[in-house]
């Protein structure tokens, strides 16, 4: 009795896969067990760096609330110290964002820091 194989199915599968690997460059792009390698390298990649992301820009807020609340004599640290003492609810991207874009709204809130602290 013959072997059945199903070769139909495994073509659509690996078709499926290298058309997925189009853009790549050289043996990656049109040769099976590469192109399965570099794909499958890809997709570690880009499970690791979703995560990787949320921590670079987390860095990012927090040097550009740092730059700004340095303008009015505090440090970063001190800034989210008096932010946290006085209640005020504004998470670091929204920070970052005024401190960028609207540095007046910045400084009203560090204004409205410093008649609290007093």
């Amino acid at each position: 009795m013959s072997r059945a194989i199903n070769k139909v199915a495994s073509r659509r599968r690996r078709k499926k896969l290298l058309k997925k690997t189009k853009g790549y460059f050289g043996a990656k792009k049109n040769v099976w067990t590469v192109a399965k390698n570099a794909w499958e390298k890809g997709q570690t990649y880009a499970y690791r760096d979703r995560r990787t992301k949320k921590r670079n820009f987390r860095a990012l807020w927090i040097l550009r609330i740092n730059a700004a609340a340095r303008q009015y004599g505090m440090n970063y640290s001190q800034f989210m110290g008096a932010l946290n003492q006085n209640n005020v609810k504004i998470n670091r991207k929204v920070l970052a964002d005024l401190a960028m874009n609207e540095p007046d709204a910045f400084k009203a809130i560090v204004d409205e820091l410093d008649i609290k602290k007093k």
